[in-house]
């Protein structure tokens, strides 16, 4: 069960979905409680059911970084359930993602907040978008000919809806519909919905530990089916472009 909520009500919720990640988690909240000091927040790991160590490593800093709090599927359910699941919990009206494994630099997210929240009221997402990235020379050519193909058929302007370090308003996600692998639409969805979406460059970082829960092979099966899907819904979408009360 999530914690009872807080006295005072955090404006951000950072959300960390974690599988295996006893090596990484630590290092990584510690990170992310250095970029967020002095702002009001909440730290909120998921743990997908982990065979390691992750949520025995999490919890032992709750005394720490008093702000996390570890939530913990009984089941493993993928990294969109686990962010949804986060989403669900947090108190924050702003939600920032990133990557268990640490490859995400957390020092970039505030930059992502303050962009969102100096943008225009309809400016619901602010993505990051990976420069120099580390990882190995397949795993980039097979990401830049997913991202093209999704870019070209859904145009929703993102160059890279493969990174997890994301900034938007709860409000506007909870207002999309859910399926698996729902992370990589985010930019899609939210423009379906009549928001705006922007994108600042962000650093990207080697894999210390554990290892990659994804395989090419199995990331394009399952992009395949999920692109029929967002193409379905956008040609189903109809929007009012606003409502008002008469």
């Amino acid at each position: 069960m999530a914690k009872p909520p807080q006295a005072s009500t955090p404006d951000i919720s950072v959300v960390v979905p974690v599988f295996d990640e006893a090596g990484a988690a630590p290092a990584l909240a510690r990170e992310i409680a250095q970029a967020f000091k002095g702002r009001a927040y909440e730290l909120i790991f998921v743990d997908d059911a982990s065979r390691d160590g992750t949520r025995a490593a999490l919890k032992a800093l709750s005394t720490e970084i008093p702000q996390m709090r570890v939530l913990a599927h009984r089941r493993n359910s993928g990294q969109s359930r686990s962010i949804r699941s986060g989403i669900l919990a947090a108190r924050g009206a702003v939600i920032v993602t990133l990557d268990g494994d640490g490859q995400n630099d957390p020092a970039d997210a505030p930059g992502l907040v303050d962009a969102l929240l100096g943008g225009p009221p309809e400016l619901a997402l602010v993505g990051g978008e990976r420069v120099k990235r580390q990882d190995s020379q397949a795993k980039k050519i097979a990401s830049k000919i997913g991202n093209g193909v999704r870019k070209r058929l859904l145009n929703d302007t993102a160059n890279d809806t493969g990174c997890g370090l994301k900034a938007f308003r709860r409000e506007a996600f909870l207002r999309l519909p859910y399926f698996d692998h729902i992370h990589r639409y985010l930019p899609a969805l939210m423009q379906r919905e009549g928001y705006q979406t922007a994108f600042r460059p962000v650093g990207h970082r080697h894999r210390q530990t554990g290892q990659s829960k994804y395989t090419n092979l199995g990331r394009l099966w399952a992009s395949l089916s999920d692109l029929l899907g967002v193409i379905w819904l956008q040609a189903r979408a109809r929007n009012p472009g606003g409502v008002d009360e008469v």
